[in-house]
């Protein structure tokens, strides 16, 4: 050892037990008692590190991301990929290895591909078995390149026309919030009442329900055998009708008769603790029994404040909603979930505004930037590792 080390070492010495004898002074801590603290055997960072077994933060990323921006994710201790802009399918096993390959050289993980369902599939017209033999083969081609989870949504129509931006005046002042209300007028006609886009027949909800099915039962057994999990994505909004047609994964029932569908881990969700309370449920709850029957394929994370469900909300930070987030990402941890968590659709702020960073499908009502994105990834962080530690040591 040099002296330089010696040094090193003593000073470090010296510095610990100086802060031991702090600590035995201070009033009503737990060295001055003579007892340890909670969590006397709780090792940092190792027990709150990510790991095979726990949730892993994700963010949208595109297959081919450029250097500053995998910098500014790797700087917030995110390396998971949620792809959002996958090749037209069907997917070949080669070009999926190739994208994992080089998000790997990254230092970056693949959590979950998205995969667009067409509108032939949802609403069950001639050229549907054509395009479910795409999204079979893309399937098959994932568990190859070994991707874990695809994640794809279910729609006719997104009522994003009901969407606007509420600005906080009274909590965190000028913050810009993503509302939605059923009620509000677009062009003279309430949003709820929005007639069927031109060419776009409408359909009975069983209707519907025939057409996920008839997916379900050729898709999920492929996925099973690929070693694959879906993961629908819930109806966001989720008000039931949606320019005339049936929303049929806007519920808590709607999502259980998913899981009933098909009966297999395979056949799962993105358990959304926004959309769950949107539609009035605990989000909690909901989770855990997802979690009993094995269907959490995915993690959506964001908090909402709800006026009425369904028809009127708003989706504000994580920490100021009235999900109980901490309670959810506990759940998550003693469930043993161990894929993504997104964070997801950050806040506007005025750091975002004045940088020019806000874009994306959200600007225009409510949506952030990158500092919002900061925000909401460093309190999913604290809420991941104060579960981790908390349920290790319980």
């Amino acid at each position: 050892m040099t002296d330089h080390s010696r040094r090193s070492v003593l000073k470090l010495s010296a510095a610990a037990a100086a802060a031991s004898a702090a600590a035995a002074h201070v009033p009503g801590s737990a060295a001055a008692d003579g007892r340890p603290g909670p969590y006397s055997k709780a090792s940092w960072p190792g027990d709150v590190a990510e790991g095979p077994d726990t949730p892993k933060l994700c963010q949208w990323l595109s297959r081919n991301p450029d250097e500053a921006t995998v910098r500014r994710w790797r700087q917030a201790g995110v390396t998971g990929a949620l792809v959002t802009d996958p090749p037209p399918l069907p997917w070949s096993v080669e070009t999926l290895r190739a994208d994992r390959d080089r998000l790997e050289s990254q230092g970056l993980h693949i959590t979950a591909y998205l995969i667009a369902v067409s509108q032939s599939i949802v609403q069950g017209t001639a050229a549907r078995d054509t395009d479910l033999e795409n999204v079979i083969a893309s399937v098959r081609a994932a568990g190859e390149a070994g991707i874990p989870v695809v994640e794809y949504n279910w729609y006719i129509h997104r009522l994003t026309e009901g969407y606007y931006e509420q600005v906080d005046q009274t909590d965190r002042i000028g913050a810009g919030y993503t509302a939605f209300d059923a009620d509000r007028e677009v062009d003279g006609v309430k949003v709820k009442d929005l007639p069927p886009r031109d060419g776009t027949p409408v359909y009975t909800r069983e209707q519907l329900w025939e057409n996920y099915a008839y997916f379900l039962e050729r898709v999920v057994p492929a996925a099973e055998e690929a070693g694959v999990r879906l993961a629908v994505h819930p109806n966001d909004p989720p008000y039931q009708v949606s320019r005339g047609n049936p929303q049929i994964m806007g519920s808590v029932p709607d999502w259980q008769r998913m899981v009933e569908t098909v009966d297999s881990p395979s056949n799962g969700m993105t358990v959304h603790s926004g959309v769950t309370a949107e539609v009035g449920f605990d989000s909690v709850s909901f989770l855990r029994w997802m979690a009993r029957k094995d269907r959490v394929n995915h993690i959506h994370y964001r908090n909402v404040v709800v006026e009425e469900p369904f028809v009127r909300y708003a989706e504000v930070f994580p920490d100021n909603g009235e999900t109980d987030m901490f309670a959810f990402m506990r759940e998550l941890v003693r469930s043993g979930y161990h894929l993504g968590v997104l964070a997801e659709h950050p806040r506007a702020l005025d750091f975002d505004r004045e940088n020019g960073s806000i874009g994306g499908q959200y600007a225009d009502v409510g949506g952030g930037g990158h500092g919002g994105e900061l925000y909401d990834t460093g309190y999913a962080r604290a809420m991941l590792q104060a579960a981790m530690i908390t349920e290790k040591h319980r």
